[in-house]
């Protein structure tokens, strides 16, 4: 074999090592990821109740039935309940973690001592499970062995805290532990964006006789668009599918007071063998996410170009 024929096979198996490689793993994706997602929109149409697909009439079929479960979907109170749920979730989730972030990047970014130390604590929390954060916040939540029985026993007879058992007051609970779970992070993502501002341009505005106040108001805030559009994606992707948080905290209760889409999504298709409400609720909710992803993946892009 020549020199000049190795080199070109070298070339060629460079070209194609990576190909073959990636290969299993891009057909695992098509298949488990995109492959289902189609499957999902079609039992969405068809009379499926329960694997392996049987029919109300006990018979193993999938017959399309056309929009009939989106409209028995939006008919259910249950899907009503879980909707209001969600808006109030969502609405709080992200108003607060992004103003948190906000503050808490704002403060790190003064140079303050032990920042890395600090930085890494408000982190943390993202490093666990949301099992793990429901589970917590349930013990420390609990009437009987959290927050409330500890302030009583220290002497505080007359303090209360039953949100997690009260059905006015549940949502907020699972707000409050998604918020300690994810503001960390949209911290870091504001904290990034605050260290990539010119410092030029801050120096110029300071020797104008610019205030704290309006640096931040009307120069710093603004520049920090792109970071308040990508925490608003990241927020509202998680606050849409957000499941296991609300199963391991209060379980979709009390009665159906912190019920979520993705909640109502499971009990329907694994509890009530209602397979094709629960897929159609699936297929709601992803083209919920869809409605956010694909203009902020588009508005992206375009600014690349």
């Amino acid at each position: 074999m020549s020199a000049r024929t190795e080199a070109d096979f070298q070339t060629r198996l460079q070209n194609w090592l990576p190909k073959l490689v990636l290969s299993p793993s891009l057909a695992m994706v098509l298949i488990f990821v995109y492959g289902f997602i189609l499957f999902t929109v079609y039992v969405s149409f068809t009379d499926s109740r329960i694997l392996p697909f049987v029919n109300n009439d006990g018979q193993r079929t999938l017959e399309l039935i056309g929009f009939s479960n989106y409209e028995k979907l939006f008919s259910l109170s249950h899907w009503e309940i879980s909707l209001w749920n969600m808006a109030t979730f969502a609405g709080l989730y992200i108003g607060i973690c992004t103003c948190l972030g906000l503050g808490l990047a704002i403060f790190l970014d003064q140079k303050i001592r032990a920042e890395g130390a600090l930085r890494t604590i408000y982190l943390y929390p993202m490093a666990l499970s949301f099992i793990v954060t429901g589970t917590a916040w349930k013990w420390f939540l609990d009437p009987g062995i959290g927050l409330e029985n500890v302030m009583q026993s220290w002497g505080w007879t007359s303090f209360e805290f039953d949100w997690i058992k009260n059905r006015d007051y549940a949502i907020y609970t699972v707000v409050l532990a998604a918020v300690w779970q994810t503001s960390g992070f949209v911290m870091a993502m504001f904290l990034a964006g605050l260290r990539g501002i010119d410092n030029e341009i801050l120096k110029a505005a300071q020797m104008d006789g610019a205030s704290n106040w309006n640096l931040y108001r009307r120069i710093i805030i603004p520049q920090l668009r792109p970071a308040f559009l990508s925490a608003f994606v990241i927020l509202s992707h998680l606050a849409i599918k957000t499941f296991d948080l609300v199963i391991a905290l209060t379980g979709g209760g009390p009665g159906r007071a912190t019920e979520l889409p993705a909640t109502f999504m499971y009990s329907y298709t694994f509890s009530r063998n209602q397979m094709g409400i629960g897929a159609s609720s699936a297929v709601i909710m992803l083209m919920t996410i869809a409605a956010i992803m694909i203009p902020y993946l588009y508005a992206e892009l375009r600014e690349k170009k």
